[in-house]
C-alpha cells in the first residue's frame, strides 16, 4: 500500500504532518496557559499530551490515505470506477476519525478536546498557507 507513493503525495504530506505538530505544541501551550488560570477547570497531563500525539498520527494519516486515494483515482481507467474508489476513501477516513474521537472520550487515557482538535489542524493550516500565499 505505501510502496508506491508517489514524491508529490509524500512532499505534501510532510508538510502536512509539519503543520500538525506546529498546531498541537501551540495547542499545548494553550492547554498550559489555561491549565494555570484555570487548575480545576482545565488539565494539563499526559492526557492531554496522548491526545494530542494521537489526533496529529490520525490527523498525518487521514490526509495520507486521501493522497494515495487520489493517486489511485488519477490512475484510474473509467469514471465510475475513480468516482467510486475516492467515496470508498472518503468513507473510510471518516470512520477512522470517528473511531478515534470515539476512543479519546471513552479511554480515559485522552484529554478528548486536545484528541479531536488536531484532527481541524491539517485544513486549517492549509487555508492559512494558502492566504498567506506561501507556496512549496
Amino acid at each position: 500500500m505505501f510502496r508506491d507513493i508517489q514524491p508529490t503525495v509524500k512532499k505534501e504530506t510532510k508538510k502536512v504532518a509539519v503543520i500538525t505538530a506546529a498546531g498541537i505544541a501551540g495547542m499545548w501551550v494553550v492547554f498550559g496557559i489555561l491549565h494555570m488560570v484555570m487548575p480545576e477547570k482545565i488539565p494539563f497531563d499526559y492526557t492531554v499530551i496522548l491526545g494530542g500525539i494521537g489526533g496529529g498520527f490520525v490527523a498525518v494519516l487521514n490526509f495520507l490515505l486521501m493522497g494515495i486515494a487520489v493517486q489511485k483515482v488519477v490512475a484510474a481507467e473509467d469514471e465510475d470506477t475513480a468516482r467510486m474508489k475516492m467515496k470508498a476513501s472518503y468513507s473510510q477516513r471518516m470512520m477512522l476519525q470517528m473511531l478515534w474521537v470515539i476512543a479519546a472520550i471513552v479511554l480515559p487515557c485522552f484529554q478528548f478536546v486536545a484528541g479531536a482538535l488536531p484532527l481541524l489542524f491539517p485544513g486549517t493550516g492549509i487555508k492559512i498557507m494558502g492566504i498567506l500565499g506561501k507556496k512549496s
